[in-house]
């Protein structure tokens, strides 16, 4: 059975993040609170990472509206962080993140499954919320922003392949993990990027018929996280 134990208080502070510096500082906190081998932890030394990377380039500018990265990177990595507040406190997280923290600490769940479990969790729910978030905090459209969401996309689809090479078992272990890797090589990055920018297109299209918008967002949490339970089928 998956278990599951309650989320440490953090000594970081609470509510949004005020920009991508608070974002890093509130990730590296959380680096230091738990074990290496949690599962939450292990998503969130890879998220860190692409933070790292996405600040980088915004600094470097090599997005196209370095206001515009910089307010959907923070709206993106808050709902991360929101979840695990929400954790913290005793609250239940949305359901897309409910697998991740529930199996955190399985001994039968290897670590590619955790990272896999997080992105998949990020991308397929949150990130769709996040182009809506950002658009209204901004005050354009979605396709304003498609850029500077291409440009976030290629960052993480150039360490998904890192990842998966960091992460999988040795030769020693391919046939035990023969399963794993059927498992992990049927979720794919790309089509979760892809279904994340549909499903921010059609909130942003349904936000003034807030019953239809929440029916969606409900939907589409649930549905990340019955994919998320998939990815951490364990294995012994």
């Amino acid at each position: 059975m998956a278990q599951t134990e309650p989320l440490t208080a953090l000594p970081h502070p609470r509510g949004a993040p005020a920009d991508v510096d608070d974002v890093l500082a509130r990730m590296r906190a959380l680096r230091g609170q738990w074990p290496e081998t949690d599962g939450v932890a292990v998503f969130n030394r890879i998220y860190l990472t692409v933070t790292e990377t996405v600040d980088r380039a915004i600094d470097r500018g090599l997005f196209p509206d370095r206001r515009a990265a910089s307010v959907l990177d923070v709206r993106f990595a808050e709902r991360y962080l929101a979840a695990v507040d929400a954790v913290a406190a005793g609250r239940r997280p949305p359901a897309s993140w409910r697998p991740l923290f529930q199996y955190r600490r399985h001994p039968g769940v290897r670590p590619l499954q955790f990272a896999l479990a997080g992105i998949n969790a990020h991308i397929g729910h949150d990130l769709a919320l996040a182009v809506v978030d950002a658009c209204r905090a901004l005050g354009c459209e979605p396709s304003d922003l498609e850029r500077e969401f291409d440009r976030v996309g290629d960052v993480l689809a150039a360490l998904e392949e890192r990842i998966r090479e960091d992460l999988m078992p040795g030769p020693d272990l391919l046939e035990i993990a023969d399963p794993l890797t059927h498992l992990v090589g049927s979720w794919s990055l790309e089509r979760a990027r892809d279904a994340a920018w549909s499903g921010a297109r059609l909130l942003w299209g349904v936000r003034e018929l807030p019953p239809l918008a929440d029916e969606f967002r409900e939907r589409l949490d649930a549905g990340v996280g019955m994919v998320g339970r998939f990815l951490l089928t364990p294995w012994r």
